[in-house]
């Protein structure tokens, strides 16, 4: 019992999790819509790729020509110098995402017409995107490190132009990998400072919460069953779509996140005062000033914060899958509670069955009319052979059947018979 109730806590608070990280990453993306922050990852990751980091060279052609910059509106400034790239930068009219083919065919055209889209590399005598006019042009790139690039594709390439193609596609999404992992680490800092903001102003006290489910059997069970239907949820959602992500898209929704956690009457808010305790009765325990004064008011609310924030900082998806597995440990614990242990029996080895007895009987030829016909024998022995025969005495072969019966009762002098069955 005492391990079903602590993977019940774990569910329950698992389950919290992943209300709140929905609700944190729908505030991020809000702050992302607003801000453009991908776009200003990317862009700075274009010109770390093609060794422009002040944007005034080729990352400036990469993103005026036709390929690129039909992406966005109004024209192009690099947004940050140098290195110089924060969380929250924003990232203006600059595009979002860029695909690997664009950036491909962008590189190819700079390298074979020029960097400056006008009248004479527009017009149809200019020359094609070949590979002999790209080798031959390739200090039109302006830049010795991409022009080594371009040419290592081209010599790779075997005079195919579509593997030309395909390899700076390659050199692309190599680069943009690393661009993907500067943008998660920085939205993960940023959900967590949301996440420690929210549990701040909501009370949202992981160790004030466990305790309490520990405590509330109708709490507990009210969240399992919740985690329960999101995962039934989920699956009918991969039925539908085996593309989907980890969670139900019911459950993305910041209302829809936010209403299920204010259904659940958890201690959550600001009701219940500040500190660790979870009722009135708890707060006066205690005296001011010792061990137990500062922990639930000094040491434990902070801490409570904290962890909250830092489960928020993994993201649903982690506390999805998370929650998949304890509900498997459950399933498996749940039965094995249900059927109680069976006692231990002490069996002793088995004693030596007696061989069964067999019946002897001695037939003899009728006797003559008016003669005494002499007693059948019976016998008893053991059917193993060469077992010894049981004893017998004087009385053994009398039957009683020659005694002469005197003084009997008639049946109708016999006493009324009592009970019995009817």
């Amino acid at each position: 019992m005492f391990g079903s109730v602590i993977l019940d806590v774990a569910i329950g608070i698992i389950f919290i999790f992943i209300l709140i990280s929905i609700i944190c990453s729908a505030i991020r993306e809000g702050i992302e819509g607003l801000l453009k922050t991908r776009a200003a990852y990317l862009e700075h990751g274009i010109r770390e790729l093609l060794h422009d980091k002040e944007g005034v060279k080729l990352a400036s052609a990469f993103y005026t020509n036709p390929n690129i910059y039909g992406l966005f509106a109004s024209d192009y400034k690099p947004l940050v110098q140098g290195n110089k790239l924060t969380m929250l930068k924003m990232g203006r009219s600059l595009p979002s995402y860029i695909p690997s083919r664009n950036f491909a065919l962008a590189i190819m055209d700079i390298a074979a017409r020029g960097p400056v889209t006008d009248e004479v590399s527009s017009d149809p005598a200019s020359p094609i995107i070949s590979l002999e006019n790209m080798r031959a042009n390739v200090a039109n790139l302006g830049n010795p490190h991409v022009q080594r690039i371009l040419l290592t594709a081209i010599d790779t390439a075997q005079g195919d132009l579509n593997l030309v193609q395909q390899n700076l596609e390659k050199w692309y999404e190599s680069g943009m990998d690393r661009v993907s992992g500067w943008y998660k680490r920085s939205t993960q800092g940023i959900i967590f400072f949301i996440g420690l903001f929210a549990a701040i102003l909501l009370n949202i006290n992981t160790i004030t919460i466990a305790s309490y489910l520990s405590q509330n059997q109708t709490a507990r069970e009210l969240l399992v069953f919740n985690a329960e239907k999101m995962i039934e949820e989920e699956k009918e959602a991969k039925k539908l779509d085996p593309a989907a992500g980890n969670l139900d898209p019911s459950y993305k929704s910041y209302e829809v996140a936010r209403n299920k956690l204010d259904n659940l009457s958890l201690p959550i808010g600001w009701k219940a005062g500040y500190g660790m305790a979870t009722t009135a009765e708890d707060n006066l325990k205690g005296e001011r000033y010792n061990a137990t004064w500062y922990w639930n008011y000094v040491f434990g609310p902070p801490l409570g914060w904290l962890i909250t924030a830092v489960a928020v900082m993994l993201g649903a998806p982690f506390w999805f899958d998370l929650l998949n597995k304890v509900m498997v440990i459950r399933s498996t614990v749940k039965p094995h509670e249900k059927s109680k242990e069976e006692a231990s029996e002490d069996r002793q080895p088995p004693v030596a069955l007696q061989a069964p007895l067999t019946t002897q009987v001695t037939l003899r030829p009728p006797a003559p009319p008016n003669e005494v016909q002499p007693p059948i024998a019976i016998s008893s022995s053991p059917a193993v052979p060469g077992a010894a025969a049981e004893p017998r005495d004087e009385s053994t072969d009398i039957d009683g059947c020659d005694v002469e019966i005197k003084d009997t009762t008639p049946d109708d002098e016999l006493p009324e018979a009592k009970g019995g069955v009817a």
